[in-house]
């Protein structure tokens, strides 16, 4: 079974010790499939993922949001997404 669209997406993780903080940015994907979205964690059946949205962050890319029957999941993104929700919009219509 092969994607239909793929979209990059980061998290960024920092973590504190006594003397340093440091910061971790790794990269990740969510991946369109016919009947599922997959992303590093988690697995949305197509049925439970109601719609997509985007907010941008001036030009440092934005924040994509998964609004799903769980909740809505946020994926911070460094490039645009519209390809990726429309590849999505063409497929539940």
């Amino acid at each position: 079974m092969s994607w239909i669209a793929v979209q990059s997406y980061y998290k960024v993780e920092r973590n504190v010790t006594g003397l340093e903080q440091t910061i971790m940015k790794q990269e990740r994907w969510i991946y369109l499939y016919q009947e599922k979205i997959v992303t590093k964690y988690r697995e949305f059946p197509i049925q439970e993922v109601f719609d997509m949205s985007y907010r941008s962050m001036g030009g440092n890319g934005g924040i994509l949001y998964l609004h799903t029957r769980q909740g809505v999941f946020s994926y911070m993104v460094s490039e645009d997404p519209r390809p990726f929700m429309e590849a999505y919009k063409l497929l539940i219509e």
